[in-house]
Parts: structure tokens; C-alpha cells; sequence
């Protein structure tokens, strides 16, 4: 590169000078930069497929609308991507993000539509996304209660019910036809021997594209077996143009957007996570109070043009952060690129319609590998913040518990109100609030109650055979809110 770069580098990794760049903010050659760009995309295509097309499901849309809404899924995530990458202003906090709808935000988007109409539910995302902006300055203000704990414990969540998202992929949802079909089982687990095998086998770019040439060596096998639908790629026009306001102009209503403003201050925490664990995996210092509302923002302001085009929520994705740590690319103008690819698909039809072919199982398979990635980085988060310490082992214990009940035991709210269910029914936000909570207790209000009640003398006077010696259960009281004390500090 020629020229410094404009990005400061908080603490330049060894071996580097100052003024080199950090390799999250290096350019690399535009060959490599859209190969590993497009890797990203066709990891998280089948997110925007799978929600528009649940979407039309469920509001029995037609055909020609879904078209447009597809368009405009793919079309918004490249921006939100770009702007996550890039950082413009206050926007983005300059890593590599790509951005997706679906998952939580969906399911309440069409609850809500199911409810109130179309024209309500996209005028909650917009109130949302407005009201991301309102409380993004008092959320600030809450990230010191956010630790590596607390934060890794969500990660661990998010990867384990991601985990669980590319399996039912593979699968198929149980109790549906053809849940658990050999063949499909049989593409996802080629699909991961054959990521596995160009990993082992090969250096260097081929290394870095193991996910990539995993997934296409899985739909050349899919093909080859007659396994691919190639009646979708077929027909429709050659330009997709994302139509605003699909559904007529929003309607506002606050009641209905409570639930959905409520699940926002999860999806909060779920970015502060992301933000800190991405940073992690790209080995680039932050500083959460600005780069989470960085992040948070750029969440808030795509969102705000996606409920203008019919769109749920669209938020950061975890599938990328996987990539990144799997390939060891790093650089953030790569999902940059990804941006743009997103973008070029949207308004491209015949791209689109050709994604859409690749069989489910086979991109479950590839997903699989790289959510259990993120699994790890959690884990990995979670052995750096003094498991040793037994409240930090029972808050963990705890938060994983509750968040990882939804998950593993699907409808055990079902009898609860729908409203209260959504809520419940999402781990990520469960164990983010609990291990939350959880921590202030233990490291913040326990330790003040302990020290007030175990107040520490600052002088000591000679015991007469009048004055009694101190208990030992006093002994230990003093002790615990010593402890305690040293805990809150730490």
C-alpha cells in the first residue's frame, strides 16, 4: 500500500512498525479480495433466501413480490455490509461484517404482520430502528457490565443454536416429510470432508477457500447425483429493481412494535458480543464504548432503510466471523467486497435464481463447520475470564442453562403468552440478560452489601481477657467480603 492509513491502529501487533497497517485494514490484490469476498456471500446466501422465501410462505405472498423482496434483502445487506466495513462517520466500526436478515427479527416481523398487517410490521422495524438511536446513548453507558464473561457466554450460545440452524438445514425440521433423509445427510457430511480435505491437503489461497471450494465441490456432487433442482434457475427477467415500500407506506403503532423494540436491546448485546469477538478474531484492539455503538448504529441505520423495502430487521451475522478465523483472512475490505457482490446479486436476477439452486444440505454442511467456529471463539473468550473464580463459574453455568433451554428443547414456552413466548424462545437473549444480571450481582452489588456489613478495621487494640476474640464465622464474613471486594476490582 502505498500512503499510511487513514485508520489509527490502537496497538500494532508485534513485528509490526507503527506505521504499518493492521492486517484487518490491509488491501490486498482484487483478484484475492473478491474470491474471498464471494466465499463470504456463498456461506451466508441461503440466510436472505431462506428468510424471504419463509416469508412468503407464511404471508402468502406472490411470486412477483418475493422477487422484489429478495432483491431487496440482497441488496441491502451489501450495503449494511459496506457500511459495517468501511465505517463511515460514526457508522461501522471498521471490521469485517456482513450484515443479513432473519433469525429473532423475522419470526417477529411476521407475528406482528400476522397480527396487525404488513404495513404495521414494517413500520415497527422502522420505530425500531429509530429507537435503537434513542437508547444507543444509555446502552453505552451499561457496556462496563458486559465483560469477557458475560460476553463470551453469549457468543457460546449464539454458536451453539447457529450449530442448530445449519443441522436442521442438512435435515430438515423434525416431524416434517423427508426429516433426516440419508442423502441429504449424506451431501452435508461430504460437504464437510471435502472442506476438511482441501484444509489438510492444501497451503496457502486454497487453504484460505477450504469453505468456499467445500460448498461447490458439495454441489458438483449434489449434481452429479441428480440431487439439484434446476427448475428455479429457470424463467424471470434478467434485473431485479428492489421496490420501495413494497406493501403501501408503514403504519405506526407503538403496541405493536413493542416487541419487537424490546428484542432490539438484545440484539444490542448480541452486537457488543459480536463486535468484541470479531475484534478478537481479526487480533485488533477496541474500545467498546465507541466501537459497539459503531456497530449498533449501523445495525439501526440499514434496518431503517430495510423497513422502507419490506424487510425485517437486518443485523450483523456471525457466519463471517467463522470465516475469518477458519481462513486467517483478515482484512476488512474483503467483506467489503462481499458488499458489493451482495449488491450486484440483488439486482441481478439470474445470479440470484442460481444460488438458489445450491441444495439446502449441502450449504448446511458448510455451515455447520464454520458456526461451530464461533462456538470455539466463545469458549475461547470464556477460558480468559478466571473461570477459576467460583461466582464466574456459576454465573456461566447459569446463563448457558437458561439460554440454551429454547434451544435444545424447542416449544417449552409454548403455554407462556405470544408476545412474552418471542421473547423467551430467543437463548441468545435469555442467557445475555441472565449472565448480565447475574454478573452485577455477584461483582457489583454483593461485594458493596459484603464490605458494609464487614466494615475493615483500620486500627487494632490489644485483647484483654474482658474483650472477646473475634468468631471464626465473623473471621470468615471479613474474609468473604475481602474476597468479594477484590472480585468487583478485578
Amino acid at each position: 500500500m502505498s500512503g499510511p492509513d487513514p485508520t489509527p491502529v490502537p496497538s500494532p501487533e508485534p513485528g509490526l512498525t507503527e506505521s504499518a497497517p493492521h492486517p484487518v485494514d490491509e488491501s490486498r490484490p482484487l483478484g484475492r479480495i473478491l474470491l474471498f469476498g464471494i466465499q463470504h456471500v456463498l456461506v451466508m446466501a441461503a440466510t436472505p433466501i431462506s428468510a424471504i422465501f419463509l416469508m412468503s410462505a407464511t404471508l402468502r405472498l406472490d411470486a412477483d413480490l418475493t422477487v422484489d423482496l429478495l432483491s431487496a434483502a440482497f441488496v441491502l445487506s451489501g450495503v449494511g455490509s459496506l457500511i459495517q466495513s468501511l465505517g463511515p462517520w460514526k457508522f461501522g466500526p471498521r471490521l469485517p461484517f456482513v450484515m443479513l436478515p432473519g433469525g429473532a427479527p423475522l419470526i417477529l416481523f411476521l407475528a406482528i404482520a400476522e397480527q396487525h398487517g404488513l404495513r404495521t410490521a414494517t413500520g415497527a422495524v422502522v420505530l425500531t430502528a429509530l429507537f435503537c438511536f434513542v437508547v444507543l446513548p444509555v446502552f453505552s453507558r451499561l457496556l462496563r457490565f458486559f465483560p469477557a464473561l458475560v460476553i463470551g457466554t453469549m457468543i457460546v450460545i449464539v454458536g451453539v443454536n447457529l450449530v442448530k440452524v445449519g443441522a436442521v438445514l442438512v435435515t430438515g425440521r423434525p416431524g416434517t416429510p423427508g426429516f433426516a433423509d440419508p442423502l441429504n445427510l449424506g451431501l452435508g457430511m461430504a460437504t464437510i470432508g471435502f472442506t476438511v480435505a482441501f484444509y489438510l491437503l492444501f497451503t496457502g489461497v486454497v487453504r484460505q477457500l477450504a469453505v468456499m471450494l467445500g460448498l461447490l465441490a458439495g454441489t458438483v456432487l449434489a449434481v452429479a447425483i441428480g440431487a439439484v433442482d434446476f427448475g428455479k434457475a429457470s424463467g424471470g427477467g434478467l434485473v431485479n429493481l428492489p421496490e420501495l415500500m413494497p406493501f403501501g407506506s408503514p403504519q405506526f403503532n407503538l403496541v405493536a412494535a413493542l416487541p419487537l423494540m424490546l428484542y432490539s436491546l438484545a440484539s444490542m448485546a448480541e452486537a457488543t458480543g459480536q463486535t468484541v469477538i470479531n475484534a478478537e478474531a481479526v487480533g485488533k484492539e477496541i474500545d467498546q464504548r465507541t466501537d459497539v455503538p459503531k456497530t449498533v448504529r449501523g445495525d439501526a441505520l440499514t434496518s431503517l432503510f430495510g423497513g422502507f423495502f419490506g424487510l425485517p430487521l437486518i443485523v450483523t451475522s456471525g457466519e463471517n466471523i467463522g470465516i475469518v478465523r477458519v481462513t486467517g483472512v483478515r482484512s476488512r475490505f474483503v467483506t467489503a467486497a462481499a458488499g458489493v457482490v451482495l449488491i450486484v446479486i440483488g439486482f441481478l436476477a439470474p445470479v440470484t435464481r442460481a444460488i438458489s439452486v445450491i441444495p439446502s444440505a449441502v450449504v448446511g454442511g458448510t455451515a455447520m463447520v464454520v458456526f461451530a467456529v464461533i462456538t470455539v471463539l466463545g469458549i475461547q473468550m470464556l477460558g480468559r475470564s478466571d473461570l477459576d473464580r467460583h461466582t464466574s463459574t456459576f454465573i456461566c453455568a447459569v446463563a448457558l442453562a437458561l439460554g440454551l433451554l429454547p434451544i435444545l428443547v424447542p416449544g417449552v414456552y409454548g403455554g407462556f403468552p405470544p408476545n412474552l413466548r418471542i421473547l423467551l424462545e430467543s437463548g441468545v437473549a435469555v442467557g445475555a440478560f441472565t449472565a448480565a444480571v447475574l454478573n452485577i450481582l455477584f461483582h457489583h452489588v454483593r461485594p458493596g452489601i459484603a464490605a458494609r456489613l464487614s466494615p475493615v478495621r483500620t486500627e487494632t487494640t490489644p485483647t484483654s481477657p474482658e474483650t472477646p476474640t473475634a468468631s471464626p464465622e465473623a473471621s470468615a464474613v471479613r474474609a468473604e467480603a475481602s474476597t468479594a471486594s477484590t472480585e468487583s476490582d478485578r
